[in-house]
């Protein structure tokens, strides 16, 4: 004799219902990676999330460079964006499944790898914080090839690849800036 779940046919669930009752049936990501997601709240910041999220990197950044021993400072930066890389990834692809979009605003913890990327080995001076700053929200918002094209990667490694090469981008050009002695 079978189970009844073995001989009951397997239903269409979205058939017939209605967008809000669809989206109360998807899963819900969980508090900590929407945490991790929106940057303790700052992909949830208007207008422009992503800039927020920029913004908050390079505050936090600044705050903790100050404190670390010079010989310290490159080091940990490139560990940080490693890690913010490592669990950016699964978070923004649960935020983006929770969401049912392929790149959700509230997203920025892409922004926060990719500027972590661009103040690596940058000497602790308002000057450049504020060009690496620029140059990544830049290099973010034009996307010079390949960087929309890392857009199309799936789910969160499209969400925070395309930023991560926008920092790299930021990264080449400051180290420019620095060596050509225009920045300071």
């Amino acid at each position: 004799m079978r189970s009844k779940s073995e001989s009951a046919a397997p239903t269409d669930r979205s058939a017939g219902v209605p967008p809000a009752i669809e989206a109360e049936s998807r899963p819900h990501a969980p508090l900590w990676v929407t945490l991790i997601a929106t940057f303790f709240g700052a992909g949830r910041l208007s207008p422009g999330p992503g800039t927020w999220g920029s913004a908050s990197a390079v505050m936090l950044w600044a705050a903790l460079a100050y404190e670390l021993s010079p010989s310290y400072r490159t080091p940990t930066v490139i560990g940080l964006a490693i890690l913010v890389i490592l669990i950016g990834i699964p978070a923004a692809t649960r935020v983006a499944r929770a969401s049912a979009t392929k790149d959700p605003q509230i997203v920025v913890i892409d922004e926060v790898a990719g500027q972590l990327i661009a103040l690596i080995a940058v000497p602790l001076a308002w000057k450049t914080f504020l060009a690496g700053f620029i140059l990544f929200r830049a290099f973010d918002i034009i996307k010079p090839p390949p960087v929309r094209q890392l857009e199309r990667l799936p789910e969160g490694t499209g969400i925070v690849l395309d930023d991560v090469a926008a920092g790299i981008y930021a990264l080449a050009v400051m180290q420019l800036l620095l060596r050509s002695g225009l920045i300071k």
